[in-house]
């Protein structure tokens, strides 16, 4: 989401002195990643697809739109999600550029799409995601004789994409900067007229439980994406069946109260996601277990209650979305807490490592901070500060859930939100008013 030209004041975070032992049951929305690749296999299916529990938030309106811009296309938001019409087999390019705002799945997700759609089509988005990477993906696509045409930077949005058919069915796509790219290259697979496809993904593969639900979210819509290899995933094409998608909640979104819990002592229960989930950011709160929470996993729900918390050290490569959210809490943490694995994080909507460090240091907490790793030295209390959020819905909400234990901190551009969890400010409020906030 962009800054508007009049930035919302910063928001206060009160200090909760807990006061309820009943459990909190959040409201946690639909995940943004379901969504988002719910929307793409609604569009590739003929006819009417409903995508129930959807997330309605900045990323998935920009996705929504972009994919109703196609010629044979239909997108509507529902009560419950969204609802997708495809009427022609082969759809028409947009007539104009598809702005994605600062959404990077569903950008790298379009460049894919378009590649299928008949002339060309142009992909752009925010100064910040038109300097993240799309040069794997990019290269991924003329490797198969798609035309993309760069129009500013070399491998940078804005992007021209010509559609066309690949010419061959042995495709490969470097691993190691974004597992983005990697999911965008299966869901347009499926899509090909012919087939098997065979994806070959070269080197270190960043995010791998990414991949693995957007090839979970394929066989539940009766596409074939099997691995037959470390680094090799055969895709038989076709049409999805499911004429309706269900999404799951929010594993990214569900952290911030997880976090709540274990920085108050009190007990949150999450409702519509358990144990199994294919969301890799569950792990967080096994992390938050071995930080000395209680937690409890079910089928169909999940239950934490916070404890005497202390330092882990912990390789957050499967789930960086939840990487501020852990750094947040290790600052009440008794002991040093080391976040390894995460380079990546330096290409998201800003550098979240750099941005970890900035903000808690404001805190007065000690941090160090290296290519890939992060180290939170905490502090017995922490002091006043005003919290800049570089822009960043991940930011704003990890850092928000301080200020329930610590008094004077203030969310610059609480607006930002909107881009994953419209309604994170109501549900935090909700968690003081259970607790016995005033």
């Amino acid at each position: 989401m962009s800054k508007s030209t009049t930035p919302a004041a910063p928001r206060a975070v009160e200090p909760l002195r807990a006061r309820n032992a009943r459990p909190f049951t959040a409201r946690i929305p639909g995940s943004k990643s379901y969504t988002n690749r719910a929307l793409v296999l609604a569009a590739q299916r003929p006819g009417t697809t409903e995508v129930a529990g959807g997330l309605d938030c900045d990323d998935t309106r920009r996705l929504a739109a972009a994919l109703d811009a196609f010629q044979g296309l239909a997108v509507r938001a529902t009560p419950d999600g969204f609802r997708v019409e495809r009427s022609q087999t082969t759809l028409g390019a947009p007539a104009q550029e598809l702005h994605m705002g600062a959404a990077g799945t569903p950008a790298r997700f379009m460049l894919a799409f378009a590649a299928a759609a008949r002339g060309a089509t142009v992909v752009t988005g925010t100064a910040r995601l038109c300097e993240r990477p799309m040069g794997d993906l990019l290269d991924a696509l003329r490797a198969l004789g798609i035309r993309c045409e760069c129009l500013a930077k070399d491998g940078c949005l804005p992007v021209r994409v010509h559609g066309g058919a690949p010419g061959t069915s042995a495709w490969s796509v470097a691993g190691a900067t974004s597992s983005q790219f990697t999911s965008a290259l299966l869901l347009y697979a499926a899509q090909q007229p012919l087939g098997p496809i065979t994806l070959r993904i070269t080197g270190h593969q960043v995010s791998r439980p990414y991949v693995e639900m957007t090839r979970a979210m394929m066989r539940a819509c009766g596409l074939a994406a099997e691995r037959t290899g470390v680094d090799t995933i055969v895709v038989t094409p076709g049409r999805p069946s499911a004429e309706r998608i269900a999404v799951e909640v929010d594993a990214s979104g569900m952290s911030y109260l997880l976090a709540a819990a274990a920085v108050t002592g009190t007990t949150v229960e999450i409702p519509g996601i358990g144990g199994g989930s294919a969301q890799g950011d569950v792990g967080l709160a096994r992390a938050f277990e071995r930080m000395g929470c209680r937690l409890e996993l079910g089928t169909d729900a999940i239950r934490l209650t916070g404890g005497a918390l202390s330092g882990i050290d912990i390789d957050m490569e499967t789930m960086p979305d939840v990487v501020l959210t852990l750094a947040a809490v290790a600052a009440r943490a008794r002991g040093s807490t080391r976040i390894t694995n995460i380079a990546n994080l330096r290409l998201k909507e800003c550098d979240r490592i750099h941005a970890a460090a900035q903000e808690l240091e404001r805190l007065g907490v000690g941090v160090e901070e290296g290519p890939d790793w992060l180290v939170i030295h905490p502090t017995p209390s922490l002091r006043a500060a005003e919290i800049h959020t570089y822009d960043d819905h991940r930011v704003a909400m990890a850092f928000a859930v301080l200020g329930l234990v610590s008094p004077g901190i203030l969310i610059e551009d609480p607006g930002c939100v909107a881009k994953s969890f419209p309604g994170f400010w109501e549900e935090l409020e909700r968690f003081r008013a259970h607790h016995g906030g005033s």
